[in-house]
């Protein structure tokens, strides 16, 4: 039985890879754009013959009972490592040691890098920037905690070399690589699954210095965005269980807001102001997932994936809004140079806000009355009457 499924360049060879995980600990890889593989058609998408049946380019086997999976740098030194997280609260690190030069041949093996030991249960695994910049590899923990394991494998190396080289040994106390963090002092149960989602995108403007943000949501309906151990951002109660959280840009800005999913397939979007946009699935939610996709026209675009307890999946492409916060009419007209030039046309002050609140009140409820008035009020220099402007009005509202 697969438990973990993800897709990473694991061999840090510049290809992504389909890396699976049984839960007998038996790790496959999976080359997806082998020459086997069919061209795309018309609309983008890759079609494999029935006979034409994925087989694994590599499979090795490891600690058994894994739950969750993670491929990315966590170390800082530029190469993916492969984290797993264990049912038996056991957090491991792996990289690839290449056996081969031919960077198209897959040959090489795990290498185990270090093994930790948790408090709770594992349900997420996320990396997310230090206070430094540098990554800082979290996992969460019960009660809407999380620790941060510190990748001490280059500094524990150091020590067993000089060990060897002194024979006097070390009066140094040991490296301390689990640091655990209670996002709040109040907690309803201690024992509730948390799951967390890290370096959530802040757009341009934020600066490469400082922590990162990231999240956590609990199932019993709490969720928060912190900006690193000590600042929290916004927290937020909910009356359902939120068991899955990813983030995603969906308004374009480059700040990715935080989506959380529920059972009942209720799903709250949120942005870094804690503005909510919410959505409710078709059908109750056993996986939930979300990222850009390319389901049509061979381009990446928002996407919320859904997985029913009736064997059936649901994608949602190219979910975008124009905003998350609040506005209204009169601000958004405000920004469109052209509404300005009709309001100097019509003889109404742009800084006679209600002026400008009864022009538009009587366009869009009285347009006939407004139509009707409209060549007596105005006429521009040709003689004709201005009614057409009254039409351009109202196709931007």
């Amino acid at each position: 039985m697969l438990t973990c499924v993800g897709v990473g360049d694991v061999c840090n060879k510049g290809k992504n890879l389909v890396v699976a995980v049984s839960a007998e600990g038996w790790f496959h890889l999976f080359d997806l754009t082998s020459p086997t593989s069919k061209h795309p058609d018309a609309s983008g998408h890759h079609e494999l013959a029935a006979a034409e049946e994925q087989k694994p380019v590599f499979k090795q086997h490891i600690p058994a009972n894994t739950k969750v999976m993670l491929i990315n740098d966590i170390d800082g030194d530029g190469k993916c490592e492969l984290v797993v997280g264990y049912t038996d609260r056991v957090v491991r690190a792996f990289r690839w040691e290449d056996l081969s030069e031919n960077s198209d041949h897959i040959s090489g093996q795990l290498l185990l890098l270090k093994k930790w030991l948790l408090e709770g249960q594992v349900d997420s695994l996320s990396v997310n920037p230090g206070p430094d910049g540098s990554p800082e590899m979290m996992v969460s923990q019960p009660g809407c905690g999380y620790a941060v394991l510190l990748c001490t494998w280059d500094s524990e190396q150091q020590a067993t070399t000089e060990g060897r080289d002194n024979s006097v040994p070390s009066s140094e106390a040991p490296i301390r690589d689990v640091i655990l963090h209670q996002t709040s002092g109040r907690i309803h149960n201690k024992n509730v699954s948390t799951h967390l989602i890290g370096s959530i995108g802040r757009g341009c403007s934020s600066e490469n210095s400082g922590s990162g943000l990231f999240a956590l949501c609990t199932l019993d309906g709490t969720l928060k965005l912190m900006e690193g151990a000590d600042k929290l951002l916004w927290s937020v109660q909910v009356d359902h269980q939120l068991f899955a959280l990813e983030k995603l840009d969906v308004t374009g800005n480059g700040h990715e807001e935080v989506i959380a999913c529920a059972w009942d397939g209720q799903t709250y979007i949120i942005d870094h102001n804690r503005t909510v946009a919410r959505f409710q699935a078709d059908e109750n939610v056993s996986a939930f997932c979300a990222g850009l996709y390319a389901c049509k026209g061979g381009s990446n675009s928002p996407c919320l994936v859904y997985v029913s307890f009736n064997q059936k999946i649901y994608i949602y492409w190219d979910v975008q809004l124009e905003r998350m916060e609040s506005t209204n009419l009169l601000k958004i007209l405000d920004c469109d140079p052209e509404f300005g030039n009709l309001l100097q046309q019509l003889g109404v002050e742009r800084s006679n806000v209600s002026a400008v609140k009864d022009l538009i009140h009587r366009t869009l409820y009285f347009p006939e009355k407004q139509q009707q008035s409209s060549p007596l009020q105005c006429q521009d220099p040709a003689g004709t009457d201005s009614s057409a402007h009254y039409t351009v009005i109202q196709d931007p509202l």
